[in-house]
């Protein structure tokens, strides 16, 4: 019983100042016309809600109940709503359009606020309101901005800016088989064409290149590895070579593969040039960047053979 009889006073004293503030505001909001006075009872009970909200939260109230500053700044904070309330009235009253004296209400309360912390643009009756837009930076400044960063020794990036926009241009296979090639190495590749006597004057293309990429890597579509392959070439990433690899058993497995086998076949004569797919600089950056953990990224791995300076080669043979 001594217990509840101690909770009261402290539910009653907390429950006080907004019952004041309600007697004092609500004659006030009456006696305004139409509909300013819908306008001023919205934006007071909109004010009344959220101190009340605020009021009853736990923690505040624990605090209120042994401090006597924590319990002051409540009493402020809801006279402070009040003040709003009773400048919207007054406002009003004076003249001041209905819209404008609620947007600044709304304003005082902190109410009319983007996620971002910048003013809103509402919309009122009789036009709409433009908060002040922030200015687009031109070409030239944000180069400028640029090489500011480029001066900043304590610059914490990591990795190139485009990698994070490559990422969402990749297919999940396509991570694979530069992870295939980084851990691997160049893969073999080969041509299919003519030949025989008519071959050694015009050779024509057959099947261009064939690999055991897909089924290496454990890609999930593998048909579709022309196409990942043509992806990482045009993002920079991988390089196709017209030379060969250095060990012949690479391509020996390679050749007897069922769709090389059936190139060959198609034609009387046929021979099989022999080629490579390598990671570009670049692409072996990426790739101990953003597919290894960090501990991995700092391993040896196979080395890659650098494009040349003119070209980066083609995935088809001449």
């Amino acid at each position: 019983m001594s217990n509840g009889t101690e909770r009261r006073p402290e539910s009653s004293a907390r429950e006080e100042p907004s019952r004041a503030l309600s007697e004092q505001v609500a004659p006030v909001v009456e006696a305004l016309p139409g509909l300013a006075r819908v306008a001023a009872s919205a934006a007071w009970h909109t004010g009344e809600w959220g101190v009340r909200s605020y009021v009853r939260s736990a923690r505040r109230l624990a605090r209120a109940a042994t401090d006597r500053d924590e319990a002051a700044h409540l009493a402020q904070e809801a006279t402070e709503a009040a003040q709003v309330v009773s400048d919207l009235a007054r406002a009003v009253s004076g003249g001041t359009p209905v819209g404008t004296a609620l947007l600044r209400a709304a304003e005082s309360l902190g109410a009319v606020r983007e996620p971002s912390g910048r003013p809103a643009s509402p919309v009122v009756p009789g036009g709409f309101v433009d908060a002040e837009e922030p200015r687009a930076q031109s070409l030239r400044e944000r180069g400028a901005e640029l090489l500011e960063r480029s001066r900043d020794v304590w610059s914490s990036e990591a990795g190139h800016p485009a990698y994070e926009r490559m990422l969402g241009e990749l297919a999940p296979d396509e991570a694979r088989i530069l992870l295939l090639l980084l851990e691997k190495g160049p893969q073999p590749s080969v041509d299919v064409r003519t030949g025989g006597p008519i071959g050694m004057v015009s050779s024509q293309l057959i099947a261009p290149g064939l690999t055991m990429i897909g089924a290496r890597s454990g890609a999930r579509y593998v048909e579709q590895v022309p196409a990942y392959l043509n992806n990482l070439h045009r993002l920079g990433l991988v390089w196709f070579s017209r030379e060969p690899l250095r060990d012949p058993m690479e391509y020996q497995v390679l050749e007897a593969q069922p769709d090389v086998l059936a190139a060959m076949h198609s034609v009387k004569f046929a021979k099989v040039v022999r080629r490579s797919i390598h990671l570009t600089p670049f692409g072996e950056d990426f790739c101990r960047t953003v597919l290894v953990d960090e501990q991995a990224a700092g391993q040896s791995f196979p080395e890659h053979q650098a494009p040349p300076e003119a070209h980066s080669g083609e995935p088809s043979g001449e």
